[in-house]
């Protein structure tokens, strides 16, 4: 698969998150890369809740044949992008199979029970564990702590689209990302944008 083609045609793609982390763009700028490679590319959202801090899942569909419904089945992901630890947990858990992978951003988001002391969040070991049980293969990076080092957190989800492209399971990288930012973004915004991009791939390139 990686830089060659689709491992499954249609192959199932969710980024999960919560709200305001940027889960919604982060799926147009990775549905704008496949199409520039010629895909067919269906994006459907789900809402947990619509106001910040609910959950929210975009399921990207790509085939090289024609559209497929916007949702993917139950049991069929292929590929979960996790902006919060615990939302790639529950999505692996109505979606994930066998052979499904994730990458996962480590920062975590509370929910209210966790902040009022009613619910305990657990600990980053457990997800890790937790993950390796219900996927082919996880990789973990800190995208958010290494975004607010480059002034921005938002950065994070960029971060994790050029991890994405390091672990080499979609046909596209770098001159794709370049090419969907580049539009109607200024010139310093693309370079830090690029930088990101850059290193999100190298922490999972090591």
């Amino acid at each position: 698969m990686g830089k060659k083609g689709l491992a499954y045609d249609p192959y199932n793609i969710i980024i999960t998150g919560v709200g305001g982390q940027g889960n919604v763009l982060a799926s147009r700028i990775l549905g704008n890369m496949l199409s520039l490679k010629g895909f067919i590319v269906t994006i459907g959202e789900s809402f947990g809740a619509t106001q910040r801090g609910g959950s929210v899942m975009s399921h990207i569909r790509v085939s090289t044949k024609r559209s497929f419904s916007p949702l993917i089945p139950r049991g069929r992901a292929h590929l979960v992008v996790s902006l919060e630890p615990t939302e790639g947990i529950r999505v692996l858990k109505d979606y994930g199979n066998p052979d499904v992978v994730m990458l996962c951003n480590t920062r975590p988001i509370h929910p209210v029970g966790v902040i009022a002391g009613d619910l305990d969040y657990p600990p980053i070991e457990q997800i890790k564990q937790w993950a390796d049980e219900l996927t082919a293969r996880a990789w973990f990076i800190d995208a958010t702590d290494r975004a607010m080092e480059m002034g921005s957190p938002i950065l994070g989800n960029v971060m994790m689209i050029g991890a994405l492209c390091g672990i080499e399971v979609l046909p596209v990288g770098r001159d794709e990302f370049e090419k969907v930012i580049s539009q109607g973004m200024k010139p310093e915004k693309i370079r830090i944008n690029l930088a990101a991009f850059d290193l999100g791939q190298s922490l999972v390139s090591r």
